[in-house]
């Protein structure tokens, strides 16, 4: 009779694994594979290698708390030279001395998320089993049959496996890039996101139903919408627009979601203070990036916020152009998501793809504040049956602004404003280059095509398909070519009267601060003037002078300005409204690298910025982060005030881990100049 098998150690392959399944910086110390696609391991015996003939081995994988054949959780399988599609299989590599290679391989419609592996030896009537070891599954773009299958290798590189990127802000005349660290691939950040899924009240309620679904990214991409705000449970960030961040950290400070991750770890699953749109998006990007979900953020610029869905945001405002009373339907200047790449099984065909998925807590969805997916075709057919979602995201790109003036007797005017367009320049990072990709036409046709009306049809927008009052008098903000920050600067109010009448109106010009959420600040510019005469056919522009010492004080992080125009012709009653967003740039960052960026050797950034204001910043500090440059977040504060005109400059020494093109991304705060962004390639070489 045949001796015992005896195991003696697994190798579980690390580095081979990790290089085939584009999970090397997740391998240091464990196993991270992607499902569907085959994974090595090697068993080592002690006293005799297995035979065929008197040794059988079964295998088995299990995940979740209840785990069970029959909702998936729960595999076990033969060694056996038949390779199944779709199910768990191992099958011989080789066999020497007493080493045995085998290839396991997981169905590609497995749920992801941490496995036990074990081994049961029999020969004969003698039985044993061993616990190999455990491995993290995720979902797989490189394979066909996963639902997340992306077929362009560029793309999975930018939507995967890309540690940074930008985030589109300002506004959509005067597009602003801000580099983000996501970081999906740093030390922890994975067993944060599987612990988001821990303690998202569906694994509360029943774990095992949870584990089983996980399989499926259109839940999990649902889960993670759900969790990345914490409205409703134990989410990572807290939401705050009223510029009030005195007991956490500005929205605007972060620069990678890497920190915010590990503060809401170590903090015990407490949220952490503050996010607004970016932030929020920008870590649901870093938690689906990471799970293995093809991931990028998005900016919509005039993006709306509907909540009864008639696709209508109306305005109501005095007789000087003011926005009266409380308002909770507003335009935000720009708003983030993501999209995740997937298929949508459970759509009609065609719905799969790029799927809007929004974290920022504005409405409830089934009970609880979370938004998507839902597929961006159906936005552009406008086909709002669609689950999840659909009309408050196509709301966003589509709704209609009305302005209602109202006259000191009381009565209503409907005001022609030319400059509000909803839905503008969405933008997203370009895939392989530092540039911005516009990708409005994937949630938009063309305006005024046939195809446009039918969508608006199809969604019953009724106040599109009107026919809009034509005016012979038209209005229109201009700038000066730059506005820099702490400058003052002119705008104008550039009036054309195309009718054949000399006119003579009253034009009221106002600047005011504006949170990038639409909610206004104090004026910080303005102009009346009673009798402005416009000749039959002519053009005037009227400037109005807006002065740092206005705005200094209650600019918000944002650096926006809201210019608006009035312009009342009160012979005929008819109100013209034209409304612009500025946005003051911030000064340039430099960023220099010294000495040679090779791995695992030290290395030292300055980092300076020229103060463009006339008088002293005081508490100056430097943060900087960036994957595979530092382990950390690194601040550097400057003792002294940096006087207006001269550098605020520190050095910080970073220790390069990874070969490759990285990211380092700074902010810059101080007391009158606060979250400035800045970023430099660098490309680390072999040791």
């Amino acid at each position: 009779m045949a001796e015992e098998l005896v195991l003696e150690r697994c190798d579980l392959e690390l580095e081979a694994n990790g290089r085939d399944h584009h999970t090397i910086d997740l391998c240091q110390q464990r196993l991270v594979v992607r499902r569907g696609q085959p994974f090595r391991l090697t068993l080592h015996f002690e006293g005799r290698n297995y035979e065929a003939s008197v040794d059988s081995l079964t295998f088995s994988a299990v995940t979740g708390p209840a785990p069970s054949k029959e909702a998936g959780t729960k595999a076990r399988f033969p060694l056996s030279e038949a390779v199944e599609e779709g199910a768990w299989t191992a099958s011989v590599v080789d066999q020497q001395d007493r080493a045995l290679s085998l290839q396991l391989s997981s169905p590609a419609h497995a749920p992801i998320g941490l496995y036990r592996l074990s081994l049961e030896v029999s020969t004969g009537y003698q039985g044993s089993s061993f616990v190999l070891g455990h491995f993290t599954l995720l979902f797989n773009s490189w394979c066909p049959a996963d639902a997340v299958y992306l077929d362009s290798d560029d793309e999975r590189r930018e939507y995967v496996l890309t540690q940074q990127g930008f985030i589109y802000q300002g506004s959509a005349k005067f597009i602003q890039s801000i580099p983000w660290n996501f970081g999906q691939f740093e030390d922890g950040i994975l067993d944060i996101c599987l612990m988001l899924l821990d303690v998202n009240p569906k694994f509360l309620k029943n774990g095992g139903r949870d584990c089983s679904r996980r399989g499926n990214p259109v839940y999990v991409g649902r889960v993670v919408s759900r969790m990345v705000n914490c409205n409703d449970d134990q989410g990572v960030l807290y939401g705050r627009w009223d510029n009030n961040y005195r007991d956490g950290v500005s929205p605007m400070f972060w620069i990678g979601s890497v920190d915010i991750l590990r503060r809401w770890k170590n903090y015990g699953c407490q949220n952490v203070k503050y996010g607004q749109c970016w932030v929020f998006a920008a870590v649901a990007c870093t938690v689906l990036r990471c799970l293995g979900i093809p991931t990028r953020v998005v900016t919509n610029y005039n993006s709306a916020h509907d909540q009864n869905s008639n696709l209508l945001i109306e305005y109501f405002r005095n007789e000087f152009g003011e926005i009266q009373g409380n308002k909770s339907e507003m335009i935000w200047n720009f708003h983030c998501w993501v999209e995740s790449w997937m298929t949508r099984p459970d759509l009609q065909p065609g719905y799969e793809g790029w799927q809007a998925i929004d974290p920022t807590p504005q409405e409830k969805s089934e009970g609880t504040y979370c938004c998507g997916p839902v597929p961006v075709r159906a936005i552009k057919q406008g086909d709002l049956s669609t689950k999840y979602d659909a009309p408050f995201v196509f709301a966003e790109v589509n709704a209609d602004v009305v302005d209602w003036i109202q006259q000191k007797d009381g009565s209503m005017h409907k005001s022609i404003n030319r400059s509000l367009v909803v839905g503008l320049k969405i933008s997203t990072k370009r895939v392989g280059r530092d540039e911005r990709e516009d990708i409005t036409h994937n949630y938009k046709y063309p305006e005024g095509s046939p195809e446009e009306r039918e969508a608006f049809r199809k969604a019953n927008h009724l106040n599109k398909l009107a026919d809009k009052e034509e005016s012979g008098v038209a209005m229109r903000i201009r700038v000066g070519q730059s506005m820099a920050m702490g400058s003052d600067f002119d705008v104008f109010a550039h009036i054309t009267n195309n009718t054949t009448e000399d006119l003579t109106c009253r034009l009221l010009l106002c600047a005011r601060t504006v949170s990038y959420n639409g909610v206004l600040g104090p004026e910080c510019g303005t102009k009346d003037l009673l009798n402005l005469s416009l000749e039959a056919h002519s053009e005037k522009s009227i400037p109005l002078r807006i002065l740092y010492e206005k705005y200094c004080d209650c600019l918000t992080e944002s650096n926006l300005i809201k210019v608006r125009g009035l312009l009342v012709e009160q012979a005929a009653n008819s109100y013209l409204l034209a409304e612009r967003d500025i946005y003051l740039e911030n000064p340039e960052i430099k960023i220099r690298v010294l000495g040679e960026p090779k791995q695992n050797r030290k290395l030292v950034a300055e980092v300076s910025l020229r103060n463009p204001l006339t008088m002293a910043l005081e508490g100056c500090t430097f943060t900087v982060e960036g994957a595979g440059l530092t382990e950390e977040q690194k601040t550097v504060e400057i003792p002294h005030p940096v006087e207006g005109g001269q550098e605020a400059k520190v050095r910080v020494d970073l220790l390069p881990l990874h070969v490759g093109r990285h990211k380092l991304v700074v902010n810059f705060q101080s007391d009158k100049l606060k979250s400035v962004k800045g970023f430099r390639n660098v490309i680390i070489g072999p040791p």
